[in-house]
């Protein structure tokens, strides 16, 4: 009988979520999504430490300013490069990789550091088509890619938690968006007083499908991927979703589960009436939306602190 892994991947595109080869190798997904907090701790591994000298060797190279805080910074960028181009000789399809998530609410800087990356995969003889640049859901960062997105390189809207974040992703025209189911429930947990929800209950589940039949309904083209899952059961709820990004742990825990997965999403629920946001609307609907405001800036200050850790370590490893 067919593994629950298995009969996921004939519904759904499955992502690794991981910076590990060796996972990405062993559960065989279409494409793979890195973070800053996943590459810094890829990068402390043993097995990887030719790619953190080789990226800081391109660096000190690089670099203008020969200082080691400069040089590690640019070494940071060049590092998830790194791993994108090992990546992708492993996966048949895209690489998610980060823009720095200081640059959140920065929208020229933001497109500057996006085309950086696009230029040094093209320097490599990779192809835009196989990278999917990721930015966070704020309003810049959703026009940073809509600038991104009519330049032919395509985008991963991440951290994103609330339907107003996903509807002005859809009106940009992005590629595709990372709703967070874990980090939802997470924040329902902590605020409700509620310690568990039933699967097909849970908060993030619910938002998924939600934006999952929003653009269905309405047409859009922009591709639902859903992440940071906390257990199988919000996987099995979001089965037919059009790519789930799920970690090693809970690859294994799907492989290893037999028995009859049925799809659950086939854009066929009912959705929303069709809205249209400007900026003023954006932020006002965010505003009102405490779970998708804190958790927005959590997420971006999360990724924050493992940047300038890694630059740190960086730091410390050159000579």
């Amino acid at each position: 009988m067919a593994t629950f892994l298995e009969q996921l991947k004939a519904v759904t595109v499955v992502v690794a979520d991981t910076g590990d080869f060796e996972s990405i190798q062993k559960f065989r997904p279409r494409d793979a999504t890195t973070n800053p907090s996943l590459i810094a701790s890829a990068a402390a591994m043993p097995q990887y430490q030719a790619l953190v000298a080789a990226a800081l060797d391109w660096a000190r190279k690089d670099s203008a300013d020969p200082s080691k805080p400069a040089v590690a910074k640019r070494a940071v960028d060049r590092l998830a490069v790194e791993f994108g181009m090992e990546i992708l000789k492993v996966v048949p399809g895209r690489v998610s990789t980060e823009v720095d998530a200081r640059l959140s609410y920065d929208t020229d800087k933001s497109i500057e550091k996006a085309r950086e990356l696009i230029a040094m995969y093209a320097k490599a003889g990779i192809g835009k088509e196989r990278i999917l640049i990721k930015l966070a859901s704020t309003w810049e960062g959703i026009k940073a890619a809509e600038v991104l997105e009519r330049e032919g390189i395509h985008c991963n809207l991440t951290l994103l938690f609330g339907f107003h974040q996903a509807v002005a992703c859809a009106e940009a025209k992005v590629t595709l968006i990372s709703p967070f189911v874990g980090r939802i429930l997470d924040w329902h947990v902590k605020n409700s007083g509620k310690a568990s929800y039933a699967p097909a209950e849970d908060p993030g589940v619910v938002s998924v499908t939600k934006i999952y039949n929003y653009y269905k309904t309405h047409g859009y083209k922009t591709e639902v991927m859903g992440a940071s899952f906390r257990n199988v059961g919000e996987i099995t709820e979001l089965a037919g979703c059009d790519l789930l990004t799920i970690a090693p742990k809970l690859l294994a825990e799907l492989e290893g589960m037999t028995g009859t997965l049925p799809r659950k999403l086939n854009g066929a629920g009912s959705a929303t009436e069709k809205v249209s946001l400007d900026k003023a609307g954006f932020d006002r609907l965010h505003a009102e939306d405490r779970m998708a405001n804190d958790k927005l800036k959590e997420g971006i200050d999360g990724f924050a602190k493992a940047i300038t850790d890694l630059e740190k370590s960086l730091e410390g490893k050159l000579s």
